[in-house]
């Protein structure tokens, strides 16, 4: 008997558990505002199927948008309210990403993904970009993260659009407009590609120092000062500070080719010809390096310019290398820094100093 209910209690299970298990999935249905995407270039969207250089083709743009129809509404000022912004399609705001750098208004947009709102009016639409993502329309959004704003005319036409659409108008290989049409409206929001690049804030600022130093001030001399004030020599370099670090020896290599600065390689021109021990200069330009060690440094006078900083450098367009002794001093230098020491006759020195270390060049003219 115990077995026949085992048996029972089994086959129940058995054949009831697919039924309970079974349950109706959701699938989503097609979108009433289905999604879009428009490329810029538009054939960049297909490359794989172009040839030769074609085949290379990488875009400059994408958008991806939820592309709503008119349906036999009114749209703009009604479905989409003036003085209100608006996501520029429905369900999730428009996303768009720039390849590279592009400029909106003056201002540089740096590559990367953004959403993209418009203020709505009759006249005129302001079209914002903004890094803020993850936005289900433009309810509720943080405008302090729009990093681009421009405003742009509408132009009405008797075409009716039912769909909301954006594509791209290519002006010439350094614009293009991207175009944003719906119903009878129609904006054009320019884009330049041709990025004008400023240096940021860097944290070894260049410097110069010049010998004789009145010679960087010809224009305040008077006349009969004009004759002593004849410029020599010139250093263009960058100031990296210590911040706590261990200089020479350490983030200074001894023995090894040193940009003697930050950045660009140290750049010396010489007015006129200097004699630095046996060794005459010629006058010119030179990228200027450093081998340094604990007792002794080698300055390199090189013409392959311009350099950033001394690696790969041609050695073969090493023009002159010079020894010069170290000293140690008292006083710490956070920066690297370089000054001209007037000494009697034509004769002056070049002293190159950062932490405790002083490296001295002497040379006459």
């Amino acid at each position: 008997m115990k077995n026949l209910i085992l048996l029972f209690l089994f086959s129940f299970f058995m054949f009831q558990a697919p039924t309970i298990a079974q349950e109706k999935s959701e699938w989503p249905a097609l979108d009433k505002s289905p999604l879009q995407f428009s490329y810029y270039p538009a054939d960049a969207a297909w490359r794989n199927y172009l040839s030769g250089d074609a085949r290379t083709k990488r875009p400059k743009i994408k958008v991806t948008y939820s592309s709503p129809a008119v349906n036999g509404r009114t749209v703009f000022g009604d479905l989409v309210p003036y003085g209100k912004d608006w996501r520029v399609g429905a369900n999730e705001a428009t996303e768009v990403i720039f390849y590279n750098d592009v400029e909106i208004n003056g201002k540089t947009v740096g590559r990367g993904i953004y959403t993209m709102f418009a203020e709505v009016n009759e006249k005129s639409w302001n079209i914002s970009f903004s890094t803020e993502k993850g936005l289900w329309g433009a309810e509720n959004r943080d405008k302090s993260k729009d990093v681009a704003r421009v405003e742009v005319p509408t132009v009405t036409t008797n075409s009716l659009r039912e769909n909301l659409a954006i594509g791209f108008r290519e002006i010439d290989d350094l614009s293009a407009h991207m175009v944003i049409s719906w119903d009878g409206t129609t904006v054009n929001v320019p884009i330049a590609f041709n990025v004008v690049s400023f240096p940021d804030e860097d944290a070894s600022p260049g410097d110069m120092v010049q010998y004789p130093d009145n010679s960087r001030f010809r224009n305040y001399l008077k006349p009969e000062q004009l004759e002593e004030a004849v410029p020599v020599v010139r250093i263009t370099y960058g100031r990296p500070q210590m911040k706590e670090r261990e200089i020479f020896g350490s983030l200074v290599a001894y023995n090894k080719v040193w940009r003697l600065g930050a950045n660009e390689s140290t750049e010396i021109t010489l007015y006129e010809d200097i004699t630095v021990g046996e060794d005459v200069i010629k006058s010119g330009r030179y990228n200027l390096y450093a081998i340094p060690t604990a007792t002794e440094w080698t300055l390199i006078f090189n013409t392959d310019m311009p350099a950033w900083g001394s690696a790969n450098r041609d050695e073969e367009k090493d023009v002159y290398k010079i020894k010069i002794p170290v000293t140690q001093d008292s006083e710490v230098l956070e920066a690297l820094s370089i000054r001209f020491q007037e000494n009697d006759g034509n004769n002056a020195s070049i002293i190159f100093g950062w932490d405790k270390t002083r490296a001295t060049m002497n040379f006459s003219y």
